[in-house]
């Protein structure tokens, strides 16, 4: 059966500051903060589709960080459904400086089984720089305590940051990694409309990530998390007419996880001299292969490759067979 989750946003409820990038009624598409009532109605309208495992997935705030009693009301409106078995369990997402134990006890009660923290760099002065309040310490510490009461372990990280750089990042992916969570999630900075960085953006104090400098980074990103056993279980922002209309500048692209599978292909063929190619390739791989409008094949012609595509399930999906003509 395939994997899905009910997701439930909740728009920028409990943060205690605003950081740099964040806009969340642009993020979310969403202002009203959810009732119990939403959410038993967003799980019945789920289970109708069958074929489906289900969790159910707070996101959009900071969890543990709201109103206690809320938090709890949401939860309570949500367990019965674990409880009975027809979703596998409960995922939220919140801040690292708002997990410790009676939280995590709580959480245990009411039948969550993944916490996702929104970690974003693990270098102190990109944190502090983009007013994340918290530091790489307490994104460590949570993480242990999180796993030390058997929760799954998801962490987000962010690319492109006021005063982040590549190198800033390969390290961030290497301390993330060294905290062995089940899964990550690679978010390149967006810049959005009414945010810090839309102003340091127009006062030209910071130089945002273009598409083709983040899916570059994350040809090497991927591969660090991949080898670790690391799933990664999203690569950009989801695709929204809110977030293409606020984007001012930064790394936004409906299908920027496809940019960069195109990327591994592209490169994997620029590994070989210029000269004639039989490139084969999976069906539904051919526009990994040929790239946006055809970008990759356009380049390869003119760095001297002349390639012939030949499609054929003989070869993995996303993977290549190249040979010599």
């Amino acid at each position: 059966m395939k994997k899905g989750n009910i997701s439930i946003f909740i728009p920028h409820l409990g943060c205690p500051q605003q950081c740099s990038f964040c806009n969340q009624k642009t993020i979310t598409g969403n202002v009203k903060q959810p009732t119990a009532d939403d959410v038993r109605e967003a799980v019945e309208i789920a289970l109708k589709k069958k074929g489906y495992e289900y969790e159910i997935a707070f996101f959009g705030g900071s969890f543990t960080a709201i109103d206690r009693d809320y938090m709890l009301t949401l939860l309570k409106s949500a367990y019965p459904y674990v409880e009975d078995g027809r979703v596998n369990g409960i995922r939220i997402s919140t801040r690292p400086d708002f997990i410790d134990d009676e939280v995590l006890t709580l959480l245990k009660k009411y039948g969550v089984t993944s916490i996702e923290l929104g970690a974003q760099s693990m270098d102190d002065e990109v944190l502090k720089a983009n007013l994340r309040g918290h530091t790489a310490q307490d994104v460590v510490n949570a993480s242990n305590l999180i796993k030390s009461y058997g929760f799954e372990l998801g962490l987000q990280m962010m690319t492109g940051l006021y005063l982040d750089t590549d190198e800033k990042a390969i390290e961030t992916a290497k301390k993330i990694i060294a905290l062995q969570p089940a899964t990550v999630r690679i978010y390149p900075t967006v810049v959005l409309k009414g945010t810090m960085l839309a102003k340091l953006y127009e006062d030209e104090m910071f130089n945002p990530q273009t598409v083709d400098d983040a899916a570059n980074l994350c040809t090497t990103l991927v591969p660090m998390f991949e080898e670790a056993g690391i799933k990664i279980i999203r690569l950009g922002l989801h695709a929204s007419n809110d977030i293409k209309k606020n984007a001012v500048a930064g790394a936004y692209h409906e299908s920027f996880g496809e940019i960069v599978k195109s990327r591994f292909m592209l490169n994997k063929i620029l590994k070989l001299r210029p000269g004639d190619y039989e490139i084969m390739v999976n069906p539904r791989s051919v526009s990994q292969l040929k790239g946006q409008q055809k970008r990759n094949i356009y380049f390869l012609m003119e760095e001297g490759y002349n390639i012939k595509v030949t499609v054929t399930d003989m070869v993995a999906k996303d993977d290549l067979k190249i040979i010599r003509r």
